[in-house]
Parts: C-alpha cells; sequence; structure tokens
C-alpha cells in the first residue's frame, strides 16, 4: 500500500546558510587577526565554497546570507551562482543589498531545484539600510508555497521595522517558509509581529548556529507555515564560517508545488 505522504506530499529538503563570502572563522580572535579576508580575494575562498556546494547538494531549496555578488574579495566571483553550478541547481537568484568600503559586497541568495513561477526582491527598513528580503513563489495562486530569504539587521529596532516589513509582505501567503540569519533568538519580542500577523509558527526545535565552533545561540532559523509538516531539525557545518546552517526536513503537500 502507498502512504498518504508520497501520494499527497512531496517530501523537501530545505536548508539557510550565512556563508560569511566563503571566509573562515574558527575563533572570535579570528575576526581581528584574519579580518583582511573579508576584503580580499585570498584564504581559500574557493576550498570552502567546493565544501558549501557539497555540503547545499543534498537539498531542494537553499537560503544563503552573506554570498557575495561579484566583488573584489571574492575574485569578482558570483558565489550565489558559483555554488548553483557546482552542487546542480538549475534555478537560483540572488539579491545584492550591501557594499563595504568598494571592494566587498553582500547578497541574500536562493538555490532551487523547483522552478519557482516568480522571484521578487524587497529592500527591508533599517537604520543603516543594506538588508533586504528574497522571495520566490512555487506553484499556484495564492495557494502555492512561498520561500523566503532575510538577512535581518543587529539592532532590536530595525529587526523590529523589517519584521513587521516581512509580516505585511507574508501575510497574503498562508503556505511560506521564512529562513535566513535573524541576529536574535526566535522568543524575542520583535519576533512576535511575525507570528500573529502571518501563519508562521515559532520553532519546534531550537538549534544553536552561533558561533560555529561552539554554538550557543539561535539566530538562524527557518519558519514555516502551520500548513506545513516538520520532519527533522539540524545543525550543519557550512565550511568554515561562523554559522552553522541549518537544515530542516518538511513534508508539504504537492498541491501547493503545482
Amino acid at each position: 500500500m502507498t502512504s498518504s505522504r508520497t501520494t499527497d506530499t512531496r517530501r523537501l529538503r530545505v536548508l539557510t546558510a550565512n556563508i560569511q563570502a566563503g571566509s573562515s572563522t574558527r575563533s572570535y580572535s579570528d575576526y581581528v587577526t584574519r579580518s583582511w579576508s573579508h576584503a580580499l580575494p585570498v584564504g581559500g575562498k574557493r576550498e570552502s565554497l567546493d565544501a558549501i556546494a557539497k555540503m547545499v547538494a543534498g537539498h531542494d531549496i537553499v537560503g544563503l546570507n552573506e554570498a557575495d555578488p561579484g566583488s573584489l574579495r571574492s575574485g569578482f566571483t558570483n558565489q550565489t551562482h558559483y555554488l548553483a553550478q557546482r552542487a546542480g541547481f538549475n534555478y537560483w537568484s540572488h539579491q545584492p543589498n550591501r557594499k563595504v568600503a568598494g571592494v566587498a559586497s553582500s547578497a541574500n541568495g536562493l538555490l532551487s531545484r523547483l522552478q519557482p513561477v516568480e522571484v521578487q526582491d524587497h529592500v527591508l527598513p533599517g537604520r543603516l539600510g543594506g538588508r533586504g528580503l528574497l522571495l520566490a513563489r512555487f506553484g499556484d495562486g495564492e495557494q502555492g508555497l512561498t520561500v523566503a530569504v532575510a538577512h535581518l539587521s543587529l539592532g532590536a529596532g530595525s529587526r523590529l521595522a523589517q519584521l513587521d516589513f516581512i509580516a505585511e509582505v507574508l501575510s497574503d501567503h498562508p503556505n511560506s517558509v521564512l529562513m535566513g540569519d535573524f541576529n536574535c533568538d526566535a522568543d524575542r519580542p520583535e519576533m512576535q509581529s511575525l507570528y500573529r500577523r502571518t501563519r508562521l509558527q515559532p520553532p519546534g526545535c531550537l538549534v544553536p548556529s552561533f558561533p560555529s565552533w561552539g554554538p550557543t545561540r539561535q539566530i538562524d532559523h527557518i519558519l514555516v507555515s502551520d500548513s506545513l509538516k516538520i520532519v527533522q531539525t539540524q545543525s550543519v557545518q557550512a565550511a568554515y564560517s561562523d554559522h552553522l546552517a541549518v537544515a530542516m526536513e518538511l513534508d508539504v503537500p504537492r498541491t501547493m508545488l503545482g
């Protein structure tokens, strides 16, 4: 007998990773002693990207934070595109949102084995700017699956404005996945607007992701609507980034995927 999961749902493997532009940070002291690697095209970034490509290859949809879109520090390599090619993803998109001193740039990225029907870029509010929301829609109409990637600010006030904005965008998308580096725990006061105004749920399983060499903080999240079933959540090494990646398996109704 065929199970209902096989006929009515599809198992999706999703992952969020702050890849730190391929730089290596293995301790707090590296932020000082290896700061040059965040501005120059050296420091083993290509090897780190190849390791990340192997890690993401086992997934269906991947959200990236701090992927360099092609500045000096990456050797003018669009890292989202590079990972898509190395890991065999047919569909990819990126959202450049921050430039640093003319030598470095940062982007949100999306890798997918499913073809999106639409991709949107949204600029997030904030005191300093340079933050964005990358949104992809799958399936038909409002009942399709929406996947969004965001990298939120360090300051609580800016995060509150950003989460209010995201809640407004996702309020019309009942079947959603929101993933990324939130720079805060999932139970922070500014997160409540998101849970109240959308169908996104607080994570049932808290996975520490920062710092990668001794994770104590849960700041990288995959939040899903109550219409999706979480099967498993775990952390994964993302080469030598200062963040661990967070991976999740979901059972998604096939009607949401078209």
